[in-house]
């Protein structure tokens, strides 16, 4: 089969740069609660990549630990065990970390003027691929990014940036953390250009700045492609709304993580001065404009004179002709903020309540009819790279074991086989309120440090669940257990 032509590649995949990744923010300013089950990422040796007689790289494949999901902890430690007295030299050469390449084509900058670049950790025998974009908001006027550039240096400036990095949640190397990619070729590009990863525009006197987000997304690939890319069989877009390579052999898939964002009408308007005070819609008009961003040619077609559409999940999501799975938190923190619904301070008030409550259920709507997607019911932002996701579930089944269904259902479609049973690729939460999923990750107050458990939590959001507890005659965790079956 002929290589893959790398000018085709780049000019296809700039055509579908993150746009169900708008508000994927890893730095939002106004977040207050925060936590986690696991702030440690665990250390341990994952299995090595098996080789052929030769010394010749075989590809390396997923575990499949659909018998064991009830004892996985123990599985694991033995597989390490295992692993660990069968190879214990190599074992302890493994380098877990991704290593910071700087693009080779220098005219491709973050925001300031300094060289953008990508972290890479090569799992040599894989052809899997996965390709993460980070998150971190934007700006849409001089001031602004002035203001930004203060504040948050390391998302328009590479100077400042590591030369190594370790990966966590799917971006790890540890098979107890990541049981179906640890063993892909890992790929983390920094997010330096404040422009939704949708700029392509060299900075002007008028800017201050240069916005080349889509084509920092271009020349990464093309230092990939010299790098194995080309021969990869499956590529995993994290973040982004892909459409393909340029090499029919490459299975593109994409994986969208609290980027489902909504242009509804703010619980309370204000004047538009900074990314937190504006809506959704008036940031992106604006956005595009200041960044000389672009968008999917098939959305842009849909929405002529009114780009700013194929900004929002649900609205680029049919023009996406790849498979993509959605990861979306029904309450997401980053929306409830651009909607101006302030989750610090005193309880929230009724009306604030009720709107909290619809945008779950319009979340829900837009949702239904999204093949693969995992939505629990969590007051909460971004998931996929935390050391907790393979902890939170939705209706029994947790992310990672969702996205390997998903993975094999992809698989036995082309190979015009039956999906598998008992393995499900579409779940969402069916209980009406923030963190009725006991499964969401553990509520912290980022000001205090202090943990809540959920009583105490739904208390602080003005839901008095002792009280309605005791009117009813019945314990709080019962009528808990209620309310999260929708009772």
């Amino acid at each position: 089969m002929p290589k893959a032509n790398p000018m085709t590649a780049f000019r296809l995949l700039s055509s579908s740069v993150l746009m169900l990744v708008l508000m994927q923010s890893g730095a939002f300013c106004a977040r207050r609660f925060r936590g986690g089950r696991n702030p440690q990422p665990r250390r341990s040796s994952p299995p090595p990549t098996y080789r052929a007689d030769r010394g010749e790289a075989t590809e390396s494949f997923p575990l499949d630990f659909t018998a064991v999901e009830e004892n996985m902890d123990n599985f694991m430690t033995q597989v390490k065990n295992l692993a660990q007295s069968l190879y214990p030299c190599s074992a302890q050469k493994l380098d877990y970390d991704m290593k910071l390449n700087l693009l080779e084509n220098t005219s491709v900058t973050c925001n300031d003027g300094s060289p953008a670049g990508y972290y890479l950790k090569e799992s040599r025998g894989s052809r899997r691929w996965l390709i993460f974009l980070e998150g971190g908001w934007y700006c849409f006027n001089k001031e602004n990014c002035d203001s930004r550039y203060e504040t948050m240096r390391r998302l328009m400036s590479s100077s400042k940036w590591p030369q190594t990095k370790t990966g966590t949640g799917i971006l790890s190397p540890l098979p107890e953390e990541n049981p179906h990619w640890w063993n892909a070729n890992m790929v983390f590009i920094p997010y330096c250009s404040s422009d939704v990863w949708s700029g392509a525009s060299a900075k002007t006197e008028q800017t201050g700045y240069a916005f080349m987000g889509s084509l920092i997304i271009q020349e990464v690939v093309k230092d990939l492609l010299n790098k194995g890319l080309e021969n990869a069989k499956v590529l995993l877009l994290a973040g982004s709304s892909p459409k393909g390579l340029g090499h029919t052999s490459i299975q593109v898939r994409g994986l969208a993580d609290s980027g489902w964002f909504l242009d509804n009408k703010q619980y309370h308007f204000t004047d538009c001065v900074d990314t937190v005070s504006c809506s959704p819609t008036e940031t992106i008009k604006r956005g595009i404009k200041y960044w000389g961003g672009v968008v999917p040619e098939r959305c842009r077609k849909s929405y002529e004179g009114e780009e700013w559409n194929c900004f929002f999940g649900y609205r680029v999501f049919s023009s996406i002709k790849s498979p993509v799975f959605v990861v979306q938190w029904l309450f997401d923190e980053a929306q409830l903020t651009v909607d101006n619904i302030q989750l610090t301070g005193q309880p929230v008030q009724e009306g604030q309540w009720r709107y909290i409550q619809n945008l779950g259920i319009e979340l829900r709507k837009t949702l239904n009819n999204v093949p693969a997607m995992f939505a629990p019911a969590c007051l909460s932002h971004e998931v996929i790279t935390r050391t907790y996701w393979i902890d939170i579930q939705v209706k029994g089944t947790s992310l990672p074991r969702a996205l390997h269904c998903w993975d094999r259902s992809l698989q036995d479609h082309r190979n015009n086989k039956a999906p598998p049973k008992g393995c499900p690729v579409h779940l969402i939460d069916s209980c009406p309120w923030p963190h009725c999923n006991p499964t969401c990750p553990t509520i912290r107050d980022q000001f205090t440090g202090q943990e809540m458990n959920v009583i105490q939590f739904l208390m602080h959001m003005g839901f008095d669940v002792q009280k309605m507890a005791q009117q009813q005659g019945m314990d709080p965790s019962k009528l808990l257990g209620m309310l999260s079956s929708g009772s």
